[in-house]
């Protein structure tokens, strides 16, 4: 998938579209240096990376004030809704050296994020109507980490694979929730799942 591709496919701004080239730009550089992304994944970042976590932009509640995204990594889905208009988003990233990249990031693109160099467990005194992550954790422990985080009426959505019914049913021992499924428009075999009226069992 080309940036051109990526467009008409989202339908982002030319401006949009500008600072996600300048964000895959420092990526490209970046991982020269420190394992951002799977080496693999780099000739089709525009679908892997920045589709996968575009098409989390239409499923936000409307206005959406503010996101918290766990284990961000290399800030895929997290930075990406900050630069396509997430007011206030909150990427919590252990790794100081892929929280200084998501530092520059922002700075670059004049994204409106927070960067947390912080075990995720650790962060108190923060909550968002939306928590989001990609690749962390299978659901019951993702659930674990950020149940904490999401303000009361919130939505969880994470970015899954496959192995989805085995998870689903694993967490449902611990925890009730409501959710749906959307098909994955960047990869067949994954999914975006929507989580909320989450409380333990």
């Amino acid at each position: 998938m080309t940036p051109e591709q990526f467009q008409a496919e989202t339908g982002v701004s030319r401006e949009t579209l500008d600072r996600l080239r300048l964000y895959a730009d420092l990526l490209e550089k970046w991982q020269q240096r420190i394992n951002l992304v799977g080496p693999a994944t780099l000739p089709d970042l525009w679908r892997r990376h920045m589709l996968d976590s575009a098409q989390l932009w239409p499923l936000l509640p409307p206005e959406v004030p503010r996101l918290i995204d766990i284990g961000s990594g290399a800030g895929f889905p997290g930075l990406v809704l900050a630069i396509l208009g997430v007011p206030e988003v909150h990427l919590i990233e252990s790794d100081q050296r892929k929280g200084a990249f998501l530092r520059e990031v922002a700075r670059q693109t004049g994204a409106t994020v927070t960067v947390h160099s912080a075990r995720i467990e650790a962060i108190r005194d923060l909550t968002a109507p939306v928590v989001t992550a990609r690749a962390l954790a299978a659901l019951p422990k993702l659930l674990d980490l950020a149940v904490p985080l999401l303000a009361p009426g919130g939505v969880c959505l994470f970015l899954k694979g496959q192995n989805i019914v085995e998870e689903l049913t694993s967490a449902r021992k611990t925890w009730i929730f409501d959710e749906d499924r959307t098909p994955s428009r960047s990869d067949s075999t994954g999914l975006v799942l929507r989580v909320r009226e989450v409380r333990p069992k």
